[in-house]
């Protein structure tokens, strides 16, 4: 993490429909999962932050996404010419146009913080709002379905890039601009364990 830490983009979501792939069979489904900017570096509006997530943003499957500890993921910028490649090399249709803000289906886009520096329970202090670290993204189809390609839940894993999902601890208000604060928790077990952990499994399970 460097001294610069900062967020680069706010984004929220509403449930579209969405058509997933698995077993041989397609289905459609709602899911929040596309967010859109409201805040970013060229147009910093403040985003209320309450304590189940930002003011504006929702979820399809509140059993699987959302609730108090799962209040606002968190992904780093520096990842995105990771996931352009990928995507490119897996021919996806306009690959060759970047990924925007939100694009993996975050809320706080960031920039100088990364997966291997938290631990849970670090805390993070942007604008007035404090948010906890908690676990790290684990995939789903979903993912697959908007990223446009079948091994995108495979190379999330695979890589470690998984962002990480907040809790709110103080809510407040936050914007794109922000400084990113970082209090270290008790360090117990760190974000990048935890995706070592599952990479290792996923090699057991495929």
């Amino acid at each position: 993490m460097t001294d610069s830490a900062r967020v680069l983009a706010i984004s929220v979501g509403t449930p579209l429909p969405l058509v997933v792939a698995g077993g041989g069979t397609e289905a459609i489904v709602l899911s929040a999962i596309r967010k859109h900017p409201l805040s970013t570096q060229l147009r910093p509006i403040a985003v209320q932050v309450h304590a189940l997530g930002l003011a504006g943003d929702e979820q399809a499957d509140r059993t699987i996404h959302g609730g108090p500890d799962r209040a606002l993921y968190l992904y780093p910028f520096e990842h995105y010419a990771w996931w352009n490649a990928r995507r490119r090399a897996a021919k996806v249709p306009e690959s060759n146009r970047p990924l925007g803000f939100g694009a993996l289906g975050e809320n706080l886009t960031v920039q100088g913080l990364f997966e291997t520096e938290l631990w849970a329970g670090d805390l993070l202090r942007i604008g007035n709002v404090v948010l906890e670290v908690g676990l790290p993204r684990n995939p789903n189809v979903k993912f697959n379905a908007v990223m446009g390609y079948g091994k995108a839940v495979h190379d999330m894993v695979q890589s470690g890039y998984t962002g990480v999902y907040l809790r709110v601890v103080k809510p407040g208000e936050l914007q794109a601009g922000d400084a990113i604060v970082v209090t270290p928790g008790p360090r117990n077990v760190s974000v990048e364990n935890i995706n070592l952990r599952r990479r290792d499994g996923w090699r057991v399970l495929f």
